[in-house]
């Protein structure tokens, strides 16, 4: 704890702490662009769309990465997930290579330790994903208050993971908590932000929904000792019970804030980590989690803060994940000597543009998906520049231009049309992955 103190000396803070805003951020779990209601979808979600309609939503908004934990390991860090070791899924199986890693134990600059380093008070309810190891546990990495769970899900009812572990933590404990976890995880969100509604605090909100396994609040449970075997519920009813849920969460969350009279000093943020899974929808877009194509990383993204956000707002600005942590920075008024390769977005909240810049995505790494992957094998990976992005196959054979501008689908390949542009952003790509790749704690297969 002395060290991480030590560090966080050279961020000066130089606000005011009663004037700091507080940030409550909602992450949902393979939630899909076209889910929600503000974003075309037909499952009603008046909770988020009121949340839309009152403040500014994001259209071209995206994860970091195609899958849970890379993304969750560029919002800690505000940079690419490579740079703090996180390529790919870390599994809950420790017979697996990918069990044993996690965000770089020895980054001490993360946003809850950021944060509470500035005076806020920090909790994490739900999901962790970026370390099972003691090394890696959250409050390692600035949280006050921890509850929730480690692995990539867990049953919403018995709170054990995909293994049949119970992972259901109180900070450092192991603890039977009974309920529903969306409800839980809502439960405890509310409690802390009345808990500290007289100081500054960040709240993050990482929700399991709608993540499998499929259970709504009335399913049986499926994994651990007290499982019910036999027949289930038709899935998409359940997956639109659990969505219906993640709504109810956002509502009774801006309720809290509202209540508590603080709606005016909170930002309240809710996105999602990656593209949809299977029953969830990507609107127009092509591909679902785990996807290079838009699809798996175009992500919701809405923004209410009442009385800074102006209602009905909506931008088509290019954003991702991993610039939260450098808008939170911006808006708290600490002065950060922090290499962010994340950018405040801040400038949007009234409406301005953001510097132009090009964002990348490699979603590889040793995963417990992909067989070829344990072995290091090469990936898909992709680069956007403005409305272009490229998109490069494994081992750079198969390469394709889209101007998302006209083709957000990324159905018309460009690549033969604008070959300078493409050879361009091509050699960008393979410059950019090759100094990921020397950031990660493990081998994986040199592009060529």
């Amino acid at each position: 704890m002395k060290k991480r103190s030590v560090a966080l000396a050279m961020l000066i803070p130089f606000m005011a702490l009663a004037d700091r805003p507080n940030v409550v951020l909602i992450l949902a779990d393979d939630l899909g662009y076209g889910d929600l209601g503000c974003y075309g979808g037909d499952i009603p979600t008046p909770n988020l769309d009121r949340m839309a309609k009152e403040g500014l939503v994001l259209t071209d908004f995206h994860s970091n990465g195609t899958v849970c934990s890379p993304s969750r390991a560029a919002l800690m860090s505000g940079k690419y997930q490579q740079q703090v070791g996180v390529d790919g899924v870390v599994t809950a199986d420790p017979a697996m290579a990918a069990y044993q890693f996690g965000i770089d134990p020895e980054k001490k600059d993360t946003l809850p330790a950021v944060m509470s380093g500035a005076g806020y008070k920090t909790a994490l309810f739900g999901k962790w994903h970026i370390g099972y190891l003691e090394q890696f546990h959250p409050m390692n990495y600035g949280f006050d208050r921890y509850v929730g769970y480690l692995s990539g899900n867990i049953d919403y009812h018995s709170h054990y993971d995909r293994m049949e572990t119970f992972d259901w933590w109180h900070d450092r404990e192991l603890t039977k908590e009974e309920g529903y976890s969306t409800h839980l995880i809502t439960r405890h969100a509310v409690d802390y932000i009345k808990q500290h509604k007289d100081e500054p605090f960040f709240v993050y909100v990482a929700h399991e929904a709608v993540h499998t396994p499929v259970q709504g609040p009335t399913d049986a449970i499926q994994r651990g000792p007290d499982k019910v075997k036999g027949e289930r519920r038709d899935s998409k009813v359940v997956f639109r019970d659990m969505l219906t849920e993640l709504d109810k969460s956002v509502g009774e969350i801006l309720q809290a804030v509202q209540e508590n009279g603080l709606a005016e000093k909170t930002l309240v943020i809710f996105s999602s980590d990656n593209g949809p899974m299977q029953l969830a929808s990507p609107g127009p877009l092509r591909g679902k989690k785990g996807s290079i194509y838009e699809g798996g990383h175009r992500v919701p993204g809405i923004f209410w803060w009442p009385g800074t956000i102006a209602p009905g707002t909506e931008s088509t600005q290019t954003a991702a994940l991993f610039d939260l942590f450098p808008t939170f920075v911006e808006l708290a008024g600490i002065e950060s000597e922090i290499d962010f390769d994340g950018v405040s977005i801040q400038d949007l909240f009234e409406g301005e543009a953001l510097p132009e810049r090009k964002l990348f995505w490699r979603p590889g790494g040793l995963s417990p998906y992909e067989p070829s992957l344990e072995n290091g094998e090469d990936v898909a990976k992709a680069i956007r520049d403005g409305k272009w992005k490229l998109v490069a196959q494994p081992g750079y054979e198969q390469i394709e231009l889209f101007d998302l501008e006209c083709d957000v689908a990324e159905k018309h390949n460009l690549a033969s049309k604008f070959p300078e542009r493409t050879e361009q952003m091509k050699a960008q790509l393979l410059a950019w992955e090759q100094q990921m790749l020397s950031c990660l704690p493990y081998e994986t297969k040199p592009p060529k």
